[in-house]
């Protein structure tokens, strides 16, 4: 967990770690759902016959590495018709303009982060230097909305307080005869220096952050996936399937304590600020 708080710090200088750019094999998931990220920067690539969603495009410099790795599989780019994001912060948008570029695809934002994308990077709070390319957003989502594509369904979950728009996708797969709930947490995390109590900037944020852990709390998660790898264990999880082990994403249990977890540092990091706001 602390190499994840670390990379979250970095994020608005639009650098960070070595995990941020380094490969990382793609791998089939579960059903229609493949990792096609780094090795901390997750994206999500579903086929469906009409075409392919992408959830996540990571920094401009990693873009190459997402079409390798979907090429890899035996995909291509230009099928690729929508290109979603788990939140507006660089390290997983700064990329879309180059990905919308490159495949043509429809972008859709959840309401809050919408404008920060299409800005590239002006109006969030925490990061008000960061910036990236600018995007056209085509469709601004809200809680509950339905991105469909080749008999798909994804649900946008609004769960806010990391950014304004933050989302957490849903869905249902089927694998081996079985159906299975997909979620990929958008981010529950507190990052070092947010203010949750008298923050003039973003004065729902603490309301914004319970709402969320509200939310995924009622989820029902079979297959837990997230923005970076770490939430998940991604990288311990791929071994295991290279070592023969069925469906290692499987992991309900991993979600509920990842979930409570993070609900845990919230609230102590709300009390400890309150504390100090007497």
């Amino acid at each position: 967990m602390l190499l994840t708080t670390l990379m979250l710090t970095t994020a608005a200088i639009g650098q960070g770690p070595a995990e941020w750019y380094e490969p990382f094999p793609a791998h089939k998931v579960v059903g229609n759902v493949y990792y096609v990220g780094s090795r901390d920067l997750a994206t999500y690539l579903i086929t469906t016959p009409e075409g392919h969603i992408l959830i996540n495009s990571g920094f401009e410099r990693t873009v190459p590495l997402i079409q390798t790795s979907v090429e890899s599989l035996g995909f291509k780019m230009t099928d690729v018709k929508i290109l979603l994001a788990s939140h507006a912060h660089s390290d997983h948008v700064a990329g879309h303009a180059r990905l919308q570029k490159l495949t043509g695809a429809k972008v859709h934002v959840m309401r809050g982060d919408d404008q920060v994308i299409a800005s590239g990077g002006k109006g969030q709070y925490f990061y008000p230097k960061d910036r990236w390319a600018p995007c056209k957003v085509d469709r601004v989502l809200k809680d509950r909305d339905e991105v469909k594509l080749g008999g798909i369904t994804l649900v946008a979950r609004l769960t806010p307080g990391h950014t304004r728009g933050c989302t957490t996708w849903t869905w249902r797969v089927e694998d081996g005869g079985k159906k299975y709930d997909v979620v990929v947490i958008g981010s529950p995390n507190v990052n070092p220096g947010f203010q949750l109590v008298n923050n003039k900037d973003y004065p729902e944020i603490a309301a914004d952050f319970a709402r969320t852990f509200e939310a995924l709390k009622s989820l029902p998660c079979d297959v837990f996936l997230g923005a970076h790898g770490g939430y998940y264990g991604m990288v311990e999880r791929h071994a295991l399937l290279k070592k023969g082990q069925t469906n290692p994403f499987v992991n309900p249990v991993g979600y509920k304590d990842y979930v409570a977890l993070k609900e845990r540092a919230f609230r102590k990091t709300l009390a400890e600020q309150q504390d100090k706001a007497k």
